[in-house]
């Protein structure tokens, strides 16, 4: 497929180069598409060897913890394609998290963090006895929501704090894993002024965003530690914790870095809290202590249910 995207866009240079003709303009051309319809066809006469499940990832991402913690609750077979930060995204076109599931010849892909976790819900609800916590009630879509706003806020607040950090940004976006393809190791260092322009305008990086994003977050964390003022075991006062309670925790990581945050996936890009800005480090502090039950609550579900 490679090969014949890159022909594709060489043609015009090539007709050019050597003066091809009209008629040999056309017969490039049928050539090009007798080409693509032999690989539609040994793709399904010698399908591809990829796994059923996929998982394409950042280490350290919040959102893709949400859909891995899900995924390993239900003890799934799968393997996660781990990509070097925002390379995907910036030029690919291709954000994480996304699943990547094969049938027979087929191959399909979803994205999104709720989508995946409803196909998730949808495909093992019958099958998978450890499925009822994906039950999307209507308190819980409501409530995962407003957790996803939570996320893309500490989206903010994390690129606020490091992006003028350039090696603990390269670190947390897994330049120092062995994860990470070597090649997109070297395109993260080598390419970082560009990313780091591109998200600093992508995610309106300034001193204004960073102060509403805090409020933002801050009346979240509020909101959950005052409904776990009663001690409940799950935000919504369920009997047993769901995928609710699972994504406030997945989602929180990145700051609290609990002990086990990534299973085990997440190892090579964790930032330590003495190593962090002052700022950042303050911010956190003042969140531990402001909140107690919401940062107990996470690490609970860390220690018990991760």
């Amino acid at each position: 497929m490679l090969l014949h995207a890159a022909f594709v866009l060489a043609l015009p240079v090539i007709v050019a180069w050597f003066g091809i003709s009209v008629a040999g303009s056309v017969a490039l051309v049928l050539f090009v598409l007798a080409w693509r319809w032999m690989i539609t066809i040994s793709a399904f006469m010698f399908p591809e060897k990829v796994p059923e499940l996929q998982l394409d990832s950042i280490s350290v991402s919040h959102f893709v913890e949400k859909v891995r913690w899900s995924m390993d609750r239900l003890e799934l077979d799968y393997t996660e394609k781990q990509s070097g930060g925002t390379l995907g995204a910036w030029f690919l076109g291709r954000t994480v998290p996304r699943l990547r599931m094969r049938t027979g010849a087929v191959r399909s892909s979803i994205g999104n963090s709720a989508e995946i976790l409803r196909y998730l819900w949808g495909c093992y609800s019958e099958s998978n006895d450890k499925a009822e916590f994906l039950k999307p009630t209507a308190d819980r879509v409501d409530l995962e929501t407003r957790l996803d706003r939570y996320g893309r806020s500490l989206q903010v607040w994390i690129y606020f704090h490091l992006l003028d950090h350039r090696d603990l940004t390269i670190h947390a976006w897994g330049g120092n894993s062995p994860l990470v393809p070597a090649w997109q190791r070297f395109l993260l260092r080598a390419l970082y002024p560009l990313l780091q322009l591109l998200i600093r305008k992508s995610f309106r990086i300034s001193e204004g965003n960073y102060k509403r994003a805090v409020e933002r977050i801050e009346a979240l964390l509020s909101e959950i530690d005052t409904s776990l003022a009663d001690g409940r075991s799950s935000i919504l006062g369920d009997n047993q914790p769901n995928y609710a309670d699972f994504t406030f925790a997945a989602l929180s990581g990145p700051w609290l870095m609990p002990a086990g945050y990534g299973g085990g996936k997440a190892d090579a890009v964790r930032l330590e809290r003495d190593a962090v800005p002052t700022r950042m480090r303050d911010d956190i502090e003042r969140w531990i202590e402001d909140y107690p039950r919401a940062t107990g609550f996470v690490e609970a579900l860390y220690a018990n249910e991760r």
